[in-house]
């Protein structure tokens, strides 16, 4: 496995590839990276893994300082699961007019409408940082598949707009969300949590099935308030002592309100437990209903 540092050498490693599979990750690797990995390979055997945390992506308020870096953890779990190469540039590669304080970057990627509602409400432009680092990623890369976790919903509809509007001739295939025994979604902020909030933090991804197995117990001749199943689940997380940024029943191609012909739904969850803040999501399918 190869650890590579610089755009330029990167490209001079894979310039004979033709079919590379890539897996762009923060870093902090837990076993949902790793299922990532293996998803890749099985269909590619050219595996990149990139580790960069993103500056343009978290706001003043946010944890950038504080994110763990295990890059040399990290290298051994990819080696082990048989990533190809490692792709694990500095702020300055990635960013060339960084002059160590600013990051300079005044072109970015100006994310879809979705981009402001639900997680882009409460952390702006947090997606505009998103689409930017992963096109110049795609563009350093240039693989011809992109591998994304489903925990991240939200960004990962973005990431597909991304490829469809600018045309890019790149297969993104999302993977389904890797759970702890209890449920947890695994996250590289799970280790912020102490041992009894770890076991406490399963209550999210318990009340978003709860909300689901309403909705789909409900008599379809029957309507279905979504803003009050939404407000339920808010209430339910609030009183076991959870600050709930949001609750949100959607259509799961678009994030759009859930219309009367819609059968693919998502429940989207972010709330935070102590000072960390978690998400979590659940898609499902509906036969035809009537909505309230």
């Amino acid at each position: 496995m190869h650890i590579i540092h610089t755009a330029v050498e990167l490209r001079q490693r894979l310039k004979n590839q033709s079919n590379i599979a890539f897996v762009p990750t923060m870093g902090n690797l837990h076993a949902g990276h790793i299922h990532l990995v293996e998803i890749a390979k099985q269909h590619s055997s050219c595996v990149v893994v990139s580790i960069f945390v993103n500056p343009l992506q978290f706001a003043a308020n946010e944890d950038l300082a504080s994110y763990p870096r295990t890059l040399a953890a990290d290298c051994e779990k990819l080696k082990a699961a048989g990533a190809t190469l490692v792709f694990a540039p500095s702020v300055a590669e990635m960013y060339p007019d960084f002059d160590g304080v600013n990051l300079n970057q005044t072109m970015t990627i100006s994310p879809p409408p979705m981009a402001d509602i639900l997680c882009g409400a409460s952390r702006p432009g947090h997606f505009s940082g998103v689409a930017t680092i992963v096109m110049k990623l795609f563009n350093m890369v240039m693989p011809q598949l992109a591998i994304f976790g489903q925990k991240d919903f939200q960004q990962l509809l973005i990431i597909r707009q991304l490829v469809q509007q600018f045309n890019m001739p790149i297969k993104v295939i999302g993977v389904a969300t890797v759970r702890e025994s209890n449920g947890l979604a695994m996250s590289s902020r799970n280790g912020y949590l102490s041992a009894q909030q770890r076991q406490q933090a399963s209550l999210l991804h318990e009340v978003l099935q709860n909300t689901v197995a309403k909705i789909q117990s409900q008599p379809h001749n029957l309507p279905l308030n979504f803003q009050q199943l939404e407000q339920a689940t808010t209430d339910s997380l609030t009183s076991h002592g959870w600050a709930v940024d949001y609750v949100a029943i959607k259509s799961a191609l678009t994030l759009a309100p859930v219309s009367d012909t819609d059968t693919d739904l998502v429940i989207l969850a972010a709330a935070k437990l102590g000072n960390t803040r978690l998400i979590d999501n659940i898609e499902f399918l509906l036969n035809k209903y009537t909505t309230n």
